[in-house]
């Protein structure tokens, strides 16, 4: 019987190569890709943000400026490579950068539009990221941000990040963020 089965798939992969469907120039499907099996796993990850606006080596600048009339900010747009630490402090272990943009999009309170990367540099994620696109609203206690992609280690990831603002100095707009992140890749 087992003789049979490999057989059976021997021969299903073989003539499936050959009935390859295209559909354009672009887009290939495949018979093989159906019958890969690989296991989802959830990974949990738990790592600080620092966000760095003053000083001589920020990490975080403003590239737009609204004007004069926005409400509370409206528009103002930061690019940002902030340092994701295991602990706490600045000085704790690097696990990673957060890469991208966010900007101010509310009109109503201050809700940021949130595309980083997190870009991992530890153990086995070195090289691996994660893709946050989604709504921030800074004065919740706890936000929710969707993960929308990955690749690397995390290719094919979807999940959320719990954020907690955990130290913010309001002169300097310098900020400390806790991420609790739950992730589905393969």
């Amino acid at each position: 019987m087992a003789s049979f089965l490999s057989l059976f798939y021997f021969c299903l992969i073989l003539f499936s190569t050959s009935s390859t469907t295209v559909f354009g120039v672009f887009s290939e499907q495949s018979l093989i890709t159906m019958y890969a099996k690989r296991m989802e796993k959830t990974t949990r990850l738990h790592f600080y943000f620092h966000d760095v606006l003053d000083g001589t080596n920020p990490t975080a600048i403003r590239i737009v400026t609204p004007q004069n009339l926005s409400v509370g900010g409206f528009g103002a747009t930061y690019m940002i490579d902030d340092l994701l630490t295991e602990g706490l402090e600045p000085t704790s272990k690097p696990v990673g950068r957060a890469q991208g943009m966010y900007a101010v999009a509310s009109q109503h309170d201050l809700g940021l539009l949130m595309v980083i990367n997190f870009a991992f540099l530890e153990g086995i994620y070195n090289g691996s990221a994660l893709s946050i696109l989604g709504r921030n609203p800074v004065f919740h206690a706890v936000r929710e941000m969707p993960i929308v992609g990955g690749s690397g280690v995390f290719r094919l990831a979807r999940g959320y990040a719990l954020a907690k603002t955990v130290r913010f100095n309001k002169k300097s707009g310098d900020a400390v963020v806790e991420y609790n992140v739950s992730v589905l890749h393969f």
